[in-house]
C-alpha cells in the first residue's frame, strides 16, 4: 500500500514519487500516522487548521487517496529573505533610490483578513524610504477593498503597538466619494476610481503576500490597487458575473484572465512603482520574498509558488479541506475560497467538507441574504449569470461562486460556533460541530467504498484533477507566466 501525502515534510526523504508528490511506504505510514495497537492500524488521524487551533478526526486508510499539501520550505530566516529581496529588486532600483528626492509616499498594505507579516515587512520598508529621503512624509494605506475597516486592536495585532503609535495609518473607504478620484478606464471599459491619497502621492508602493486566488489566479501585486484601494463601483465592475463565469477566472490562472487583466491595468495606470510580496507557509511564516517592479516581481513570486503548490489530486467522492485557519477562516465569505480547491477535484454530486471557525459569522450581509433568500443554489446561479456588469451587486461574486459549488456538490461546514452553524444552514449548506460528525454524515451518503482526499489548506494550493479519473482538463494553464512577466492582452 502507498498513500500519497503531497508535499508533506515528513516524507521528503523518501524516494518513491508520483507526479512529483511524495509517498509514504506502508511501514512509514503506520509508524508515523497510526495509533499504537493492531486494532487501529487501518485508521489515520487528520488535522486541519481551524481558527487559532485545529480540528482533528480519525479516518479509515481504506479509500484515502492522500493528504495533499503545498511544498514550501524556507531557505533562510524570515528577516534574511525580506532583506535579500530588497537588496536585489527585480527590474527596479532599490527602494531607497526610488525614495530619493521624494517628499511623500504611500505604502498600501492588506487589511485584517489577510495574514501579511507586516511586523517583519513594514519596518524595513519604512527604514529604506527614510534612508533615501529622511524627511519623507509616509502614509500607510489599509487596502480594505469592500471589507469593513479593521479595528484598533486588529491594527495593533498586525503592526505591533510601537509602529501603530508612531506612523500615520489610514483605512480606505470604497464608498466615501470625498476620498476617491477617477484616474482612467480599464480594458473592460470599467471606470478606474481609486483612493485619492494613492493617486496624488509622489511614490506609491505596496506590501502583500502571494497565494492562489480563486478567481484572480493569484493574490498579491496588482490586487493592492484593485480591489484593495478602489471605489466600490470599480470593484463591482471588475467582479461582474461575466468575468466570474469566464473559464480563465480560476485558481492559478493568469493568462487570459479578464479579472487579472483589469487589475494589472489598474496598477499600471495608478503608477504603482514598487512592491514587496512574500510567500508564507501553513504556519504563516515567510518562505520566499520578491521585490521590485510590480509586474516582474509578482510574476516571479507566482512562478515560485506555482511550482510548489500545484497538486494533481485524484477525483474523490469526499474532499475534506480548510481555509488555513486564522485570519482566513473567520467567516463563511472567506471560506468559499478554500471550497474551490475541493470543487476542482470532487466528483459531480460528491461531498465537500469545509473546516472553518467562522467566528465572524457570514462575513457579508448581501452575500448572506442572497443565499438565504434563494429558492435553490441553481436558481440563484442562473439569476446572477444573467446580470450585466452594471447590475453587479455587493458580494455577488462570492455568492455566485458558492452557488456554483452548491449546485454541483453537497457542502458540510464544520465549526464549533453555534451562531455560525445556524447561518450556514440558512445558506443552503449543512453544518457540523465536529469533523468526526461531518465525516460520519458524508460516509452515510457515499457508502463504505467512497474515495476521500484531504487538502488541509485549500487556499494554499492549486488543485488539478488527475488525468484518467473522468474529468476533462481545462485548456487554462494554472499559474502560467509568459517570458518572466505577466502579459496584458
Amino acid at each position: 500500500m502507498n498513500i500519497p501525502f503531497a508535499g508533506n515534510r515528513q516524507a521528503s526523504g523518501l524516494k518513491n514519487s508520483i507526479h512529483r508528490d511524495k509517498l509514504f511506504t506502508e511501514a512509514d505510514f503506520y509508524r508515523r500516522h497510526c495509533r499504537t495497537g493492531e486494532k487501529n492500524m487501518n485508521r489515520i488521524q487528520i488535522s486541519l487548521p481551524c481558527g487559532s487551533g485545529v480540528m482533528s478526526a480519525e479516518v479509515p486508510t481504506t479509500g484515502l487517496l492522500g493528504i495533499f499539501r503545498s511544498r514550501l520550505a524556507a531557505a533562510g530566516s524570515e528577516e534574511e529573505l525580506v532583506e535579500a529581496a530588497l537588496e536585489q529588486p527585480l527590474g527596479s532600483p532599490r527602494l531607497e533610490e526610488l525614495a530619493s528626492g521624494r517628499r511623500n509616499a504611500v505604502i498600501i498594505t492588506s487589511d485584517h483578513t489577510r495574514p501579511v507579516p507586516s511586523r517583519i515587512i513594514m519596518p524595513r520598508l519604512l527604514s529604506r524610504l527614510r534612508r533615501g529621503s529622511p524627511d519623507i512624509d509616509i502614509t500607510i494605506l489599509i487596502a480594505t477593498g469592500c471589507h469593513r475597516a479593521p479595528t484598533r486592536e486588529e491594527l495593533i495585532e498586525k503592526f505591533g503597538a510601537e509602529l501603530f503609535a508612531a506612523e500615520r495609518i489610514v483605512c480606505h473607504d470604497c464608498d466615501d466619494e470625498s476620498l476617491l478620484v477617477r484616474v482612467g478606464t480599464l480594458p473592460s471599459g470599467g471606470e478606474l476610481v481609486v483612493n485619492r491619497l494613492a493617486a496624488e502621492t509622489e511614490l506609491l508602493i505596496s506590501e502583500g503576500f502571494i497565494e492562489p486566488h480563486f478567481f484572480a489566479g493569484y493574490s498579491g501585486g496588482r490586487k493592492s490597487v484593485l480591489p484593495g484601494i478602489a471605489a466600490r463601483r470599480t470593484v463591482l465592475a471588475n467582479h461582474c458575473a461575466e468575468f466570474i463565469n469566464d473559464p480563465h477566472a480560476r485558481t492559478g490562472v493568469l493568462e487570459n484572465n479578464p479579472i487579472h487583466r483589469d487589475m494589472l491595468a489598474a496598477a499600471r495606470q495608478l503608477g504603482l512603482a514598487f512592491i514587496l510580496n512574500v510567500v508564507i507557509d501553513e504556519n504563516k511564516r515567510i518562505v520566499h520574498a520578491v521585490a521590485g517592479e510590480p509586474e516582474r516581481a509578482h510574476a516571479a513570486g507566482c512562478e515560485f509558488l506555482r511550482s510548489r503548490c500545484t497538486l494533481k489530486v485524484p477525483v474523490a467522492d469526499i474532499v475534506v479541506t480548510g481555509n488555513g485557519g486564522h485570519p482566513l477562516d473567520q467567516n463563511v465569505y472567506q471560506a468559499v475560497k478554500g471550497m474551490t480547491a475541493a470543487e476542482a477535484v470532487c466528483r459531480p454530486g460528491g461531498i465537500i467538507i469545509m473546516v472553518a471557525a467562522c467566528g465572524d459569522g457570514h462575513g457579508g450581509e448581501s452575500f448572506y441574504r442572497q443565499l438565504r433568500d434563494a429558492e435553490s443554489p441553481g436558481q440563484l446561479l442562473g439569476e446572477i449569470s444573467r446580470r450585466s456588469r452594471e447590475q453587479t451587486e455587493p458580494d455577488q461574486w462570492q455568492t455566485q461562486i458558492l452557488a456554483r459549488v452548491l449546485s454541483r456538490h453537497r457542502v458540510i461546514m464544520v465549526t464549533n460556533d453555534r451562531r455560525a452553524r445556524q447561518l450556514i444552514v440558512e445558506m443552503h449548506m449543512e453544518a457540523a460541530a465536529t469533523l468526526e460528525e461531518a465525516l460520519r454524515r458524508a460516509g452515510e451518503v457515499t457508502g463504505k467504498n467512497a474515495k476521500t482526499a484531504v487538502i488541509p489548506d485549500g487556499v494554499a494550493v492549486v488543485t488539478v484533477p488527475e488525468v484518467g479519473f473522468g474529468i476533462k482538463q481545462s485548456n487554462a494553464q494554472p499559474g502560467r507566466v509568459i517570458d518572466g512577466k505577466t502579459q496584458l492582452d
